[in-house]
């Protein structure tokens, strides 16, 4: 994995010892491939968050269990042939972080889906995000980890500006959704570990499916799932799992991990965006401003934590380089 501060690294290291006139492509080559990253992460936090505001419109069709039923079938319909996990060749220490990503996807997803029908998109997608926040926060405790947690405190309280019209079940949900993000994140991790290339994601994927298949039998079996009901459930299943999927795979050739991350950061306010486009829920100020103060911190704490990855691999390949000069 690319940590952070790598971005600057790629462009130092090429061009030492280099002509002017190499350096100068270098350079020019590196700088269109940040670009055309960026570009592709806009893209795909763009496609996600449009996704969910037109999946909203299906709500009051199939409610929000049924759009994530749809989403989980077309994720699957596309991770499944892409990955082929070998289901039969699993074994325990494999499949019980699978079954928990796979519960995790289904929670994460249904409670971020029924915020958004209580407390629009932003809000939703903004509270979700304390969830990879918290994990960020957690790999260290250190003085800046603490400052950034105070920050986010106090971002939640001015985005939800706690009064007798707040809707604190519908915020409830969404923090369930961020526990659940940050359950994701972990399990997710160990699962990688553990089986090769796509699998565990796909694998989850379709556990997760299976949680839902009762609501799509029930759907299904009631009439419910009507032409404009299905559109807007595909649609949201395209562009917040198809196409994001492939927008970051491309990305993640053009930029290094580390500061992908904190690029994806500005995903609430994509959301809050897309909440006024979309679905025209118009954020007031203070609903913006804890907004802000949130995307700040996420970018600040996963940056530190890239920070301080980075500075550990460093001093481990300095003791096995002594170790190997030693030698």
């Amino acid at each position: 994995m690319v940590r952070p501060g790598k971005l600057w690294v790629m462009e130092a290291q090429p061009v030492q010892g280099m002509p002017q006139s190499h350096r100068r492509q270098v350079n020019d080559r590196t700088s269109t491939s940040i670009a055309r990253g960026v570009l592709m992460m806009t893209g795909s936090g763009l496609s996600n968050q449009i996704g969910a505001g037109i999946g909203a419109h299906a709500f009051p069709i199939i409610g929000p269990a049924g759009v994530v039923a749809v989403r989980q079938l077309v994720a699957a319909a596309v991770l499944l042939p892409i990955a082929r996990p070998a289901f039969h060749r699993f074994t325990w220490q494999q499949w019980w972080p699978i079954l928990l990503l796979g519960a995790a996807t289904a929670l994460m997803n249904i409670c971020l889906y029924v915020a958004i029908d209580r407390i629009g998109l932003g809000l939703a997608v903004t509270l979700e995000f304390l969830g990879p926040l918290a994990v960020a926060l957690l790999s260290s405790r250190s003085r800046w980890d603490l400052v950034c947690g105070v920050s986010a405190g106090l971002g939640v309280y001015v985005l939800v500006m706690p009064g007798p019209s707040s809707d604190f079940a519908g915020v409830a949900v969404a923090v369930a959704a961020a526990v659940c993000w940050a359950a994701y994140i972990l399990l997710n991790r160990v699962a990688g570990e553990r089986l090769p290339g796509l699998q565990a994601p796909a694998a989850g994927t379709l556990v997760s499916l299976v949680f839902y298949l009762p609501v799509a039998g029930y759907l299904l079996a009631h009439g419910a799932l009507t032409p404009p009901a299905l559109v807007y459930a595909v649609a949201a299943g395209v562009l917040c799992s198809v196409v994001p999927y492939a927008a970051d795979l491309v990305a993640l050739r053009h930029v290094p991990a580390g500061f992908f991350g904190v690029f994806m950061s500005i995903n609430p306010i994509l959301a809050a965006l897309s909440g006024t486009v979309v679905l025209g829920q118009i954020l007031v100020l203070h609903e913006w401003l804890g907004m802000g103060v949130i995307v700040a911190t996420n970018t600040v704490a996963i940056w530190l934590a890239g920070r301080r990855s980075q500075t550990a691999a460093a001093k481990e390949a300095r003791e096995h380089s002594s170790v190997s000069h030693g030698l």
